[in-house]
């Protein structure tokens, strides 16, 4: 240790031209006194206290090493879940509608993707009953952009205080805002509510769902004997912050049924029958954020063995694709999955799927985007189990419609797909 004391005096003296001297004084000492009994006394301490600074810097490198590699370990966990939560969420919503028991309208009343609207200007297709909404493109979509503390808006209709069926269907996609924008310590409840009203008896269901920090369902209804009641539900667990969420609601004469994103959250056996609809949004601050886009309201749907024994195929509005794609919606898999077990109960059943598009565009380019659709909707189910040789795909575009395309009800009816009996 004296040795390499006496070393490391020397290499500073090189290193250090302008004090050689000093140190050739200091070097000279401590050899002297390397002799004696009391230089060895300072010598132990001088080997203590380099290695006391050796092991101490030693121990530091280590311990930042070590929380070096702790930092590196926690990003990398947090980055790999991040990743895995984004990878496995759509195969998560996907399995939940595949077990999911909701089935989407077959007769289209209201649809608005709102494409073709003006960006800044209030929906065509909607009307203003207070605060303060536009269109907007928000993470891909076009979207309505409820901009006040209480928004209210309602479908745009011939009859617009009597259009609901029986049995009916809502459905749409939402945006659910995080926290990652919202000031530690404010409170940052952001909500949608969806009411149902009765010409004759008024509001009979107020029901809420709410993101950001808050994240549950509610509502409070009139039952068929008259009488105020209440539900709720936690949907922590359903909701993907920070993207696109889908919900639909079922009414069949007095049942009324809720799914987010595939699950059903709410079950009331015994509404009173409402007549219309309207839809609020509330920001309870300035922080949040409240978009709604693919609003569609359809007459009950009815039961795909039904249809196909009566018209000879099925006719479906159940299955649909983002804009302009070929992907399919991870809410078309709970009518793709009544479709697979048809044809696993009726083994002589085979289909021709058929891809239909409205008039919008080239007949070019529908009829090749029809054709990729009926394409992926027979690769599903291909993947699911049925038997390639029982589905063929047959892409029709805008070539043979079933209603007027000079009107959006018409033209949202000609979007479709078809599974013809073979």
């Amino acid at each position: 240790m004296k040795k390499l004391f006496l070393i490391a005096i020397a290499c500073l003296a090189v290193m250090m031209p302008a004090n050689a001297q000093i140190l050739r004084r200091i070097g000279e000492s401590a050899a002297r006194a390397a002799e004696g009994a009391v230089s060895n006394q300072i010598n132990r301490k001088i080997d203590e206290g380099i290695d006391d600074a050796f092991n101490k810097n030693k121990k530091n490198k280590n311990k930042d090493a070590e929380q070096a590699e702790e930092i590196d370990d926690e990003e990398e966990a947090t980055s790999q879940s991040s990743k895995k939560s984004k990878a496995k969420q759509p195969r998560t919503i996907e399995a939940a509608y595949s077990k999911c028991d909701f089935i989407p309208g077959d007769e289209i009343i209201f649809d608005d993707d709102l494409v073709g609207e003006q960006l800044g200007e209030f929906p065509s297709k909607w009307d203003l009953i207070g605060g303060v909404s536009e269109v907007v493109k928000f993470d891909g979509k076009m979207a309505l952009d409820f901009q006040d503390n209480t928004t209210r808006v309602a479908p745009l209709m011939k009859n617009p205080r009597n259009y609901l069926t029986d049995e009916f269907t809502v459905e749409c996609d939402f945006f659910a805002g995080d926290n990652s924008t919202i000031k530690e310590g404010l409170y940052s409840r952001s909500h949608y509510r969806m009411d149902f009203i009765s010409e004759e008896d008024g509001r009979v269901m107020e029901f809420y769902w709410h993101t950001a920090d808050v994240k549950e369902v509610q509502c409070w209804y009139t039952s068929t004997n008259g009488d105020g009641r209440s539900s709720e539900a936690d949907i922590s667990a359903l909701l993907v912050d920070g993207e696109w969420n889908h919900l639909s609601i079922s009414f069949n004469k007095r049942a009324f049924k809720a799914y987010i994103n595939g699950t059903r959250v709410i079950n009331i056996p015994n509404m009173k029958a409402p007549n219309y609809l309207e839809l609020e949004s509330r920001l309870w601050s300035d922080h949040g954020v409240n978009y709604v886009t693919n609003f569609r309201i359809c007459k009950g749907a009815v039961p795909l063995y039904d249809r196909l024994t009566t018209d000879g195929k099925i006719i479906t509005y159940g299955i649909t694709f983002d804009t302009g794609k070929a992907t399919i919606k991870p809410e078309s898999m709970s009518e793709i999955n009544r479709i697979k077990n048809l044809m696993d109960e009726d083994e002589s059943l085979n289909f021709e799927v058929q891809g239909h598009c409205d008039a919008t565009g080239s007949a070019a380019t529908n009829q090749k985007l029809s054709q990729e659709r009926a394409e992926a909707i027979v690769a599903k189910l291909v993947e699911m189990g049925i038997d390639e040789s029982r589905l063929t795909a047959s892409g029709k575009g805008s070539s043979e419609p079933i209603a007027d395309n000079s009107t959006d009800e018409g033209r949202a009816k000609n979007r479709r797909v078809e599974f013809v009996k073979k």
